[in-house]
């Protein structure tokens, strides 16, 4: 099984993976797991973080599951995407929550069906997400 991660601009990470010899037409269950952190802002109509109380960090496990079919081939192409850690973070009227900064790690593919992992290798680390809004980063 290879695999690769992309991060994207939205901070979710996609991991697009190509796994050969499964059998004709078989479904295969995957899994991505990842350990994230995210940095959440509150953001005003102004492009402003205007509060520091109004930014927290959030951290802990994330999963993406899904089940693909080998088809005639026998083989698995496709992705799955993962999205920051959520927070209890709750805005302001007028303001909206954005992730300011996140980072993967320990990102790990797994075929639950064969029982088949292979760790994501990379650097999953967005800096500043928010460049233009002030203090967010």
């Amino acid at each position: 099984m290879r695999a690769d991660g992309t991060l994207n601009s939205d901070g979710t990470l996609t991991v697009a993976f190509k796994e050969a010899g499964l059998g004709t037409n078989q479904n295969i269950d995957y899994l991505l797991t990842a350990d994230a952190r995210a940095t959440y802002v509150c953001v005003n109509h102004g492009g402003a973080n205007p509060s520091a109380s109004n930014k927290t960090e959030a951290a802990g496990p994330v999963t993406a599951p899904g089940t693909f079919n080998s088809g005639k081939n026998g083989q698995v192409t496709a992705s799955l995407t993962v999205s920051p850690p959520s927070t209890t973070l709750t805005c302001p009227p007028g303001q909206s929550l954005q992730v300011a900064q996140v980072s993967y790690t320990n990102v790990t593919l797994t075929d639950t069906t064969n029982d088949v992992s292979t760790p994501v290798t990379g650097t999953f680390s967005s800096g500043c997400l928010l460049p233009n809004v002030r203090g967010a980063c």
